[in-house]
């Protein structure tokens, strides 16, 4: 397993309500289309959000670094990648994001994955209004077969041994997995060894100095 150092100027306030829509910009380089879509979006998330609990009190405060931002990170991680498979996509965390900021990319597609109708439903909605190239199942993760994909992701979905069940429909051959962890990412692997083989990669998070984002690739049953 690999594991870089942190750049040494990682912003400390990037996963605060201290980091803004013009940090975004100047982070990601999104274009004003893209922001256009990023402020459509976290409107009508504030607005589904009053009736369906989406997000958690402090998510929309934090909106622009601790989940846009930590979301599109994962793009230099994988600049080339234009088939995403988000699993357990809930509010849109990574996948939404993805998809807004890859929408101008020829062929480009965010497979969201969500087993819960009503989140189905705003994800729905948002892809839309938006006209994303998404597609999104009402299904569970380790239901669900797709092919080609170039890279699965899932973001605060479960712990890594139940995570590498869900993706493992997805991630074969080729298909590299980016899971956005915590601190106890490298616990997580330990437990995760004894039911899989995998190489894995630690990425410092751009958003959170005690996230990492897991490359997970070469997945197989131990």
């Amino acid at each position: 397993m690999t594991q870089p150092d942190f750049p040494p100027d990682l912003s400390p306030t990037a996963s605060g309500a201290g980091f803004s829509r013009s940090d975004f910009v100047s982070q990601t380089g999104a274009c004003d289309q893209a922001m256009q879509d990023m402020d459509a979006y976290l409107s009508l998330l504030s607005d589904w959000n009053e009736r369906m609990n989406l997000v958690g009190p402090s998510a929309l405060a934090t909106f622009w670094g601790r989940h846009a931002f930590d979301s599109a990170q994962l793009l230099r991680t994988a600049p080339n990648a234009k088939t995403w498979v988000d699993l357990g996509a809930g509010a849109g965390f990574p996948g939404l994001v993805l998809a807004i900021l890859l929408k101008n990319r020829p062929g480009a597609t965010v497979h969201l994955v969500e087993s819960m109708a009503k989140r189905c439903g705003f994800l729905r909605v948002v892809s839309a209004e938006l006209k994303l190239p998404t597609q999104v199942h009402n299904a569970r993760a380790e239901s669900l077969h797709l092919s080609p994909v170039d890279v699965v992701t899932a973001r605060a979905l479960a712990p890594l041994p139940k995570l590498l069940q869900y993706a493992y429909p997805v991630l074969r051959g080729h298909t590299v997995g980016l899971f956005l962890k915590g601190r106890d990412v490298e616990t997580e692997i330990g437990e995760a060894r004894k039911s899989w083989t995998f190489d894995a990669t630690l990425i410092p998070s751009e958003s959170d100095r005690e996230g990492r984002i897991l490359k997970i690739q070469r997945l197989n049953r131990v």
